[in-house]
């Protein structure tokens, strides 16, 4: 097959066609480009319309296509989305404290196990999503293990000690201790029922819950940032109590740091023996981040405090101390069952006088803070779904007590409540719309 061909002004070959009418592409009609030179000399290169053709006919350029246009639901979820954790952006250590109380609240409201594994469930999940690789942030499982260890001493004591709920369901008898007439009410072995068990399931279910919660904020929190946040008045109060909450973590991190260090030395990690060897490197480790901490305290002038007039530390010191138990009443109120009434407005003002009188106190203490933590938007929203639980909590204890407090006598399963379920869930915010950390490579 031939094709006619020829030269255009500049020396290239155009395109010509075949003997069957198709279009045999060149460097001119061809749509690659054809090339000349303008005035200057400079060479001049021009893009032509078609690309491809078809038998005997010329196709068009194709018509570009436009990206379609973000909408106002996915630039909503842009917003919302959780950001990687920086330093900038990094949440409020007592936002986790306050959430984590709200599920701690909402746990002493009730006794129903399924309830209480939801709440259990809530904290881990966050917990899961949130903690970081800190030191602090691997004692989540050892709360989770004393919560264990105190249901099933709570239970020991209920067989061993007896319990006064009355059961018809006999699981064993115990041999029975004789006591005197001055113990009357308190015995040791005898009848163990299904009811006192039950009973002794749910009384330490619910402690469990409240230490596992502590336990998720010991491990998401972090406690040198807790304490910056600390008022002034407190901050040498504070000192000591961060210090004792960093005592758990770190003493878990010794412990498993040194059984790796054995099981790679080929030693055992069990047993009397090796828990001697461990606990003294443990001791070690303690006394020398004491040494640490007590230097460092001194090298930033602890302790440092200016001149206020004896009427201010008069005031101070009354708010403080009123505001305190307040706030100790207000809490007892909410925790205990028939205190729900008085708790919330005596806690409101316990805590408006605590703060009144702690910034009072503050202007005693010289202390200065660098790069203070905020208070962000996604900071309220986690202290306040830990909050909304407790308050949907103590509310659903009003339209719906015999749901969450099943009763053991006569014995029944406890059966899922659908709105102080719902309520718990809340508790799952953290979990979307707090920074994510940063994975370690």
């Amino acid at each position: 097959m031939s094709t006619a061909s020829g030269r255009d002004g500049s020396g290239r070959g155009a395109s010509g066609r075949t003997a069957s009418g198709r279009t045999v592409p060149g460097r001119g009609a061809s749509g690659r480009s054809d090339s000349g030179r303008d005035a200057s000399g400079r060479t001049a290169y021009a893009r032509s319309a078609p690309t491809r053709s078809a038998p005997g006919r010329t196709a068009s350029a194709p018509t570009p296509t436009p990206a379609p246009a973000r909408g106002v639901f996915r630039k909503a979820f842009d917003a919302l989305s959780a950001p990687v954790a920086t330093r900038a952006n990094a949440l409020h250590a007592g936002a986790w404290w306050l959430w984590a109380l709200g599920l701690a609240v909402a746990a002493s409201r009730t006794t129903n196990l399924l309830l209480l594994g939801l709440i259990v469930g809530v904290a881990g999940y966050v917990v899961a999503a949130r903690r970081t690789d800190a030191p602090w942030a691997r004692s989540y499982g050892a709360f989770v293990k004393l919560g264990l260890f105190v249901v099933a001493l709570r239970v020991l004591f209920s067989v061993f000690l007896g319990s006064p709920v009355p059961g018809t369901h006999l699981l064993f008898t115990l041999p029975e201790v004789p006591l005197p007439d001055w113990a009357q009410g308190v015995r040791i072995g005898g009848r163990v029922t299904a009811e006192q068990v039950l009973f002794a399931v749910y009384d330490g279910a619910k402690l469990a819950t409240l230490l596992i919660c502590v336990g998720a904020a010991n491990a998401l929190a972090n406690p040198a940032r807790l304490l910056k946040s600390l008022p002034g008045a407190l901050y040498e109060a504070g000192v000591a109590v961060v210090v004792a909450m960093t005592f758990a973590p770190n003493m878990v991190a010794d412990v498993v740091r040194l059984r790796t260090a054995r099981r790679l030395r080929g030693r055992p990690t069990g047993g009397v023996r090796a828990v001697l060897q461990i606990g003294l490197p443990v001791l070690e480790g303690a006394l020398e981040r004491s040494v640490a901490v007590a230097a460092s305290m001194d090298a930033r002038g602890y302790g440092r405090t200016a001149h206020v007039p004896a009427a201010v530390r008069r005031t101070t010191n009354v708010l403080t101390l009123g505001g305190l138990l307040g706030i100790c009443a207000g809490s007892y109120g909410l925790l205990a069952a028939e205190g729900a009434g008085y708790g919330l407005p005596l806690l409101g003002a316990g805590l408006l006088a605590a703060v009144a009188g702690l910034r009072l106190g503050g202007r005693r203490t010289v202390r200065t803070r660098y790069r203070p933590d905020r208070w962000g938007a996604r900071s309220w929203l986690v202290a306040g779904s830990g909050v909304a639980v407790a308050v949907l909590m103590i509310r659903a204890n009003a339209y719906a007590p015999e749901a969450l407090h099943p009763g053991v006598v006569p014995l029944a399963a406890p059966e899922l409540p659908l709105l102080p379920a719902l309520s718990i869930l809340v508790g799952l915010v953290p979990a979307f719309v707090a920074p994510v950390p940063e994975e370690n490579p």
